[in-house]
C-alpha cells in the first residue's frame, strides 16, 4: 500500500487530519494540487491558522456537519472565504458524533452506547446512511456540483467533525470517481488513523479520566477499510455500479462528471 506523503498534509495546529488531494494517482494523470482539501472541524482555527487556510486560496468551505454541529461549534473562516452548509445526516438517527458529545454532561453514558461493538456497528451504519439517506444524496450532490461549478473561484475545501467518515466518503468516492485504484484510496482514507488519533489523546486521557473506556474513543475517532466496504455494499445493492450511484444516486449528468475530471485531474 502506497505510503501516505508528508507533503500532502496541512499542519494547522488547530485543525487537525487536514491535507490536499493533490498528487494522488488518478486515471489518466494526477489529482491536481492545491484544489481540493480536506480536513476536521474549523470551528477553533486560531488566528494564524485562518490566514493559513486564506495562504491556500481556498474560496470556498463545504461543512458536512449536522444542523445541531455547525450552531453549536460554528467556522472561523477567513472573511473573503464562502461557507456551504451540506447536512449529510440531516435525515439519520443516533451518531457516534452525537454520543461523543455526552463527554461534557455524562461521560458515563459513553461505555454504554459504544460498548460491545456498539462504535463499529454505528459507524458501518453511518456509511451505509451515506448511500441510502435522501439528505446524503442531496449533500454529495450539491457538493460535487459545488466543485465543478466553473464559477467558483478558489480551492475547495470539505469538512465535517472528525473529518474522517462524512469527509472520508467525500474524498473516496471523489478519488474513485476519477479512477484511482483502490490502495491509492484506502491509503488517504486510512492516513486519518495516524494524523488524527494523535491530535484526540489529550481529550482521550480526560475521559479515561472520568471513566471512560479509551479503547472505545479510539475506535470511535478511528477509521476501518470495512467501513468504506459498506458504502460499497450499499451502492451494489442499490445502484449496481460506481458510476450508478453518480449517474442515478446523485443525479449528475455526464457533463458534471466531464466538468469534475477536467478540473481535478492534471
Amino acid at each position: 500500500m502506497p505510503e501516505p506523503t508528508l507533503d500532502r498534509r496541512v499542519v494547522l495546529s488547530t485543525a487537525p487530519n487536514m491535507r490536499d488531494l493533490g498528487g494522488l494517482p488518478v486515471a489518466g494523470g494526477v489529482f491536481a494540487s492545491g484544489q481540493v482539501f480536506r480536513s476536521a472541524s474549523l470551528a477553533e482555527l486560531s488566528d494564524a491558522d485562518r490566514r493559513a487556510v486564506s495562504d491556500l486560496g481556498v474560496g470556498t468551505v463545504y461543512d458536512l456537519r449536522t444542523e445541531d454541529e455547525w450552531a453549536a461549534e460554528p467556522d472561523r473562516l477567513p472573511e473573503s472565504t464562502r461557507l456551504v452548509h451540506l447536512d449529510v445526516l440531516a435525515d439519520g438517527k443516533l451518531s457516534v458524533a452525537a454520543v461523543i458529545g455526552k463527554l461534557r454532561g455524562a461521560p458515563g453514558a459513553v461505555n454504554e452506547l459504544l460498548g460491545d461493538g456498539a462504535v463499529q456497528q454505528m459507524l458501518t451504519e453511518s456509511y451505509r446512511d451515506f448511500i441510502r439517506l435522501p439528505s446524503a444524496l442531496a449533500a454529495y450532490r450539491d457538493l460535487f456540483l459545488g466543485l465543478a461549478d466553473p464559477a467558483r473561484d478558489g480551492a475547495a475545501l470539505f469538512h465535517c467533525t472528525a473529518g474522517k467518515d462524512r469527509t472520508g466518503w467525500a474524498a473516496a468516492s471523489l478519488l474513485m470517481l476519477f479512477g484511482a485504484d483502490e490502495e491509492t484510496v484506502h491509503a488517504d482514507y486510512l492516513q486519518t488513523n495516524d494524523d488524527l488519533l494523535p491530535a484526540f489523546a489529550p481529550l482521550i486521557e480526560a475521559a479515561a479520566a472520568q471513566g471512560v473506556d479509551p479503547e472505545l474513543l479510539k475506535a470511535a475517532f478511528g477509521v476501518q477499510a470495512s467501513y468504506l466496504d459498506a458504502t460499497l455494499e450499499e451502492i451494489e445493492a442499490r445502484y449496481g455500479t460506481l458510476e450508478g450511484y453518480f449517474s442515478r444516486g446523485l443525479s449528475l449528468d455526464d457533463e458534471t462528471l466531464v466538468a469534475l475530471r477536467e478540473r481535478f485531474v492534471a
